[in-house]
């Protein structure tokens, strides 16, 4: 059976990797994985036409994916984005969305112990933002997103002193500072930081992106998205499983 990433650009991503080695551990020989970087969304078409039987799908294209679905889970609808596809008929497709309980279940067991913060900020409006927003909404928790352009609640240059203490989770949900761009990170002022304040960054490449480093220098704790990455993708194998009926 045949699996694959979607997304643009994919150097960055670790899953080819991931599900070749779940592949290989299960003895699964006849499972293959295989990126499919494509430049834009409609080139998904021969891929979703091909004999592969489930996608994972990364940036940019985790909600302009839902154009190609048949159908859509009720929690990925209510999100507006899909990260995870699976095959449900010779011509039809179905969208998940496992980031919501990836990141739901890293959060939780990163805070596990501590009051959780009755605020939060994401940083970022794209599919992984929308995915953060439900699941924190799930867990009590207010959040607003910070944005470069029209769609955020704030953009970074509204971002205050004042609205950073009152925010004392802060999750990026953006690619900047992903390898090969490691130098970059978000605007807003670390300088307002404190030792109460927990940085969660989705990137996982580098592990220590700057974002969380400045953070770290503020005493902030830190987490980056890769126990996110991993939860996640086992949400897919567990759906792709349940299709597939292997």
């Amino acid at each position: 059976m045949k699996f694959g990433l979607v997304g643009y650009p994919l150097t960055h991503s670790f899953s080819k990797q991931y599900f070749e080695s779940k592949f290989q551990t299960l003895g699964l020989k006849d499972f293959s994985y295989d990126n499919f970087p494509i430049e834009k969304i409609e080139d998904i078409l021969p891929i979703l036409q091909s004999d592969i039987s489930g996608l994972n799908i990364t940036i940019p294209y985790k909600t302009s994916a839902i154009d190609f679905l048949n159908e859509i889970d009720d929690t990925a609808l209510k999100i507006g984005a899909v990260n995870t596809l699976v095959r449900t008929g010779k011509y039809s497709w179905k969208g998940f969305n496992t980031d919501e309980a990836g990141f739901k279940k890293s959060l939780q067991n990163w805070m596990k112990g501590y009051p959780v913060p009755g605020k939060a900020l994401i940083l970022g409006t794209g599919g992984a933002a929308l995915a953060i927003h439900y699941a924190l909404n799930v867990l009590g928790i207010q959040s607003s997103f910070v944005s470069r352009g029209p769609g955020g609640d704030f953009s970074y240059e509204n971002l205050t002193n004042e609205l950073i203490h009152e925010h004392l989770l802060i999750i990026n949900a953006t690619p900047v500072g992903m390898e090969p761009n490691r130098e970059g990170c978000p605007a807003i002022p670390y300088d307002a930081l404190t030792n109460n304040h927990w940085l969660f960054d989705v990137v996982y490449n580098p592990a220590n992106t700057l974002f969380l480093t400045r953070g770290e220098q503020m005493g902030a704790h830190t987490k980056n998205g890769l126990d996110m990455l991993h939860l996640q993708a086992e949400q897919a194998w567990f759906i792709w499983k349940s299709y597939g009926k292997f």
